[in-house]
C-alpha cells in the first residue's frame, strides 16, 4: 500500500471521528439542559413525606442537631371553632385500655375528620385515649367542613351512630348537638372557607432549550428543595417539623418516570405555596416571589401567570397587597394561616 494510500486512509479516519464527534455535539446541543457535572456526584436525599420534611440546616451547622431541636408539630386537637362537638359524661372513671379497645376503627366519617378526646383522671387535660390512663369523660367531634365541602346529612348521622356505640361500650351518657344546628354551622364554615382559600402558583417557562429533570433538581437543590412523596414534586421544607412545605415546585410527573430522565425534555415548572396552610412567619410570599426570581435567571426562564402571561414586579406587588388582606380575615375568624385549625379546615 502506497503511503499515499495511507495517508488518505488516515485522513479518512480523522473525518469520520470529527463527523461522529459532530454528530454527538449537536445532538447534545438538541437535547435538554442536563445537571452540571460538577454536582452529579451527590448524595441524594432520600424522598421523605412532604409534611414531615426536615428544614434544610443552616450552612455550617450540624445537620443532626438541626434535625434533633426541630419544633414538633402539635397533635390534632378537637376544637369548637371548626368541629361539632357531643358530650360524654361518665359515672366512674374508666381505663384507657377499655376505651382504646372500643375505639372506632378509622378516623374518618366520610371526608371528614373524626376523633375521640378524654379528660384525664390526674392531669385534668383532654388527651388522645391511651392505655395506662383512666378518664373521668369523654368528647367526640366530627369536622364541620374542608376542601371537599360542609359535612352533609349522611356524615353527620354516621357520627351520631359511632358516638353512640362508643357510648354504649365505655357505659358513658352521650349528649349530641342538634343536627339542622350543625348543618347550619356546616354550610356557614365551608361558604366562609369557599371564599378566602388560597393557593398561590406561578410557571417558570424555559425560553430557549429545555431542561432535563436532573437540571431542574439541581437547581432546585441549590435552594434548599428536597425530593417530595411523588415524582416530579419537590419541596422547600417548613422549620416546623411535620408541618407542610413552604413551597413546592412541580413538574411532568412522567418526565420523572422516564427510563432516562435526563432525555426527558421538559419546558415549565410550577413553583406554588398553600397560602392557609402555610404559617406567615415563614414569610412564604417572600420565599415564593425570590425563589421565581432566582430559578428564573439560574434556569432561563420566563416568570409567567397560569394564562402565560409575563409576571412582573408590580405584579408581584399587586398580589402580596391582596395577600395581606386574605390573612386579615383569616386571623379575623381565628383561622390564621399555618394553625392547626386552618390546615384541619383547608385541607
Amino acid at each position: 500500500m502506497s503511503s499515499l494510500t495511507i495517508a488518505l486512509a488516515s485522513l479518512g479516519g480523522v473525518v469520520l471521528a470529527g463527523v461522529v464527534a459532530h454528530g454527538a455535539w449537536s445532538a447534545r446541543r438538541a437535547g435538554p439542559k442536563r445537571a452540571s457535572a460538577t454536582e452529579l456526584g451527590e448524595e441524594p436525599r432520600e424522598p421523605v413525606l412532604d409534611h414531615a420534611a426536615p428544614a434544610p440546616a443552616a450552612e455550617g451547622a450540624d445537620p443532626e442537631l438541626s434535625t434533633l431541636h426541630a419544633p414538633k408539630r402539635p397533635h390534632a386537637r378537637l376544637d369548637a371553632l371548626i368541629d361539632a362537638l357531643a358530650t360524654l359524661s361518665l359515672e366512674a372513671p374508666v381505663s384507657g385500655e377499655l376505651v382504646v379497645a372500643h375505639l372506632p376503627p378509622t378516623r374518618r366519617v366520610g371526608s371528614k375528620v373524626f376523633m375521640i378526646e378524654g379528660r384525664n383522671a390526674e392531669s385534668g387535660e383532654w388527651e388522645t385515649p391511651a392505655a395506662g390512663q383512666r378518664y373521668t369523660e369523654f368528647q367526640a367531634g366530627v369536622q364541620l367542613a374542608n376542601r371537599t365541602g360542609a359535612l352533609n346529612e349522611i356524615e353527620y348521622s354516621e357520627f351520631v351512630q359511632r358516638v353512640q356505640d362508643f357510648a354504649e361500650a365505655t357505659s358513658a351518657m352521650a349528649d349530641v348537638p342538634d343536627m339542622l344546628e350543625v348543618m347550619a354551622r356546616a354550610r356557614e364554615l365551608d361558604a366562609f372557607a369557599g371564599q378566602h382559600d388560597a393557593q398561590l402558583a406561578v410557571h417558570l417557562h424555559a425560553r430557549g432549550s429545555a431542561w432535563s429533570v436532573g437540571y431542574i433538581q439541581q437547581h432546585a437543590r441549590r435552594h434548599g428543595f428536597v425530593p417530595g412523596s411523588v415524582p416530579g414534586r419537590l419541596v422547600f421544607p417548613a422549620s416546623e417539623e411535620g408541618a407542610p412545605p413552604v413551597l413546592t415546585l412541580t413538574f411532568d410527573p412522567q418526565a420523572a418516570l422516564a427510563e432516562q430522565p435526563d432525555l426527558a425534555a421538559v419546558r415549565d415548572v410550577t413553583l406554588s405555596f398553600d397560602v392557609p396552610q402555610t404559617d406567615a412567619a415563614d414569610e412564604p410570599f417572600v420565599a415564593w416571589r425570590a425563589t421565581a426570581q432566582a430559578l428564573a435567571v439560574g434556569m432561563d426562564a420566563e416568570v409567567v401567570d397560569d394564562n402565560g402571561r409575563p409576571l412582573s414586579d408590580q405584579g408581584f406587588v399587586v398580589i402580596g397587597a391582596e395577600l395581606g388582606k386574605l390573612y386579615d380575615a383569616l386571623a379575623a375568624r381565628d383561622l390564621a394561616a399555618g394553625t392547626a385549625a386552618a390546615r384541619r379546615l383547608f385541607s
